[in-house]
C-alpha cells in the first residue's frame, strides 16, 4: 500500500500522555496534510512520534513499511523532520549547511551532491543565501535554509513542524508553492503544523485538527472546517465564508460561549 497510515498512535514524556491512540486513515502520496490545533495539542508531538523520535506507540506505515520495523538509518532516509527549533547560528555558510544534511543521507558523488544542494536552494527561491554566514542570516533566512536541509534529501515524507512562523506573507506562500511543487513531481507526502487556519484551507489537499493529543476531524478541507469543528478545537465562536473564488475562509467573532 502507498501513502501514509497513522494506526493508534500514542506518545508523550515520562509523566505525561500527549497523543493518546490517534488514528489517520491512507493518506495519498503527493498529498499535502495541514495540522492544526491550539497551543500545546499535540501537533509537535504527533510530527516526532511519527518520526519516531522519542518514546511512542501504535503503528507508522509509510507507503508498506512499517517505519518502526526499520533501522534509523533507513527511517531518517525515508523521512525529513524539520523542528520549529532554527538551525544553529553557526560560522558555517548557508550552502556547506545543507551540504552536510545532504551527505549525512545520500550516498552520491561530489557533482551529483552539488546538483542536489543547487536545486534544494533554486526550488526555495533562496539561492541568493547560499554563500552567507548562518551567523548572518535572519530567523526567517534560518528557518529556509533549515527547510532546504530537509528538501536535499529527497525524503518520502516531509514533516515540517510550523515551516512558515517566522516568515512574511510572501515568503509564506513562496515555501507553500515551492514544498507543493516538490510533491507534484517526487509523489512525497507533507504533513506542516500551523497556525495560519486561511493559509492551511487554501493551500493543503487535507486537514488534520486536533485538541487535547486527539482527533477531532480529518479530510478535505470542505468536510472538516465548520463552526463546530473551529469551536471545539480552539474555544472560539467564528463563521465560514467564502471568497469570490468561491475558496472557504474563517472569521473568528469571539471566545466562545
Amino acid at each position: 500500500m502507498t501513502g501514509l497510515v497513522i494506526s493508534n498512535l500514542s506518545a508523550g514524556y515520562k509523566r505525561r500522555s500527549v497523543i493518546e491512540n490517534l488514528s489517520l486513515s491512507s493518506v495519498a502520496r503527493g498529498s499535502m496534510v495541514g495540522l492544526l490545533g491550539p497551543n500545546a495539542s499535540g501537533k509537535s508531538t504527533l510530527l516526532r512520534a511519527i518520526a519516531a523520535l522519542g518514546d511512542s506507540t501504535g503503528g507508522v506505515e509509510l507507503n508498506g513499511v512499517n517505519l518502526k520495523s526499520v533501522d534509523r538509518r533507513k527511517r531518517v532516509e525515508m523521512i525529513g523532520y524539520l523542528p520549529q527549533t532554527l538551525p544553529p547560528a553557526s560560522p558555517l555558510v548557508a550552502y556547506e549547511a545543507v551540504m552536510a544534511a545532504c551527505r549525512a543521507v545520500r550516498a552520491l558523488d561530489a557533482r551529483s551532491a552539488e546538483e542536489a544542494v543547487e536545486t534544494a536552494f533554486a526550488d526555495l527561491g533562496i539561492s541568493h543565501l547560499a554563500l552567507e554566514r548562518m551567523n548572518r542570516l535572519s530567523g526567517g533566512q534560518r528557518q529556509m535554509v533549515g527547510l532546504a536541509q530537509v528538501v536535499v534529501r529527497n525524503p518520502e515524507l516531509l514533516l515540517l513542524d510550523e515551516p512558515t512562523s517566522a516568515l512574511d506573507l510572501k515568503w509564506q506562500l513562496a515555501v507553500i508553492n515551492a514544498v507543493r511543487e516538490i510533491l507534484r513531481e517526487t509523489g512525497a507526502i507533507a504533513m506542516i503544523a500551523i497556525h495560519d487556519i486561511n493559509l492551511a484551507i487554501r493551500t493543503c489537499d487535507q486537514l488534520a485538527v486536533i485538541s487535547d493529543g486527539g482527533l477531532i476531524a480529518f479530510g478535505p478541507t470542505e468536510s472538516v472546517i465548520s463552526p463546530e469543528v473551529i469551536s471545539r478545537a480552539y474555544g472560539v465562536s467564528a463563521r465560514v465564508e467564502y471568497c469570490s473564488e468561491g475558496i472557504p475562509f474563517v472569521l473568528v467573532d469571539h471566545e466562545a460561549l
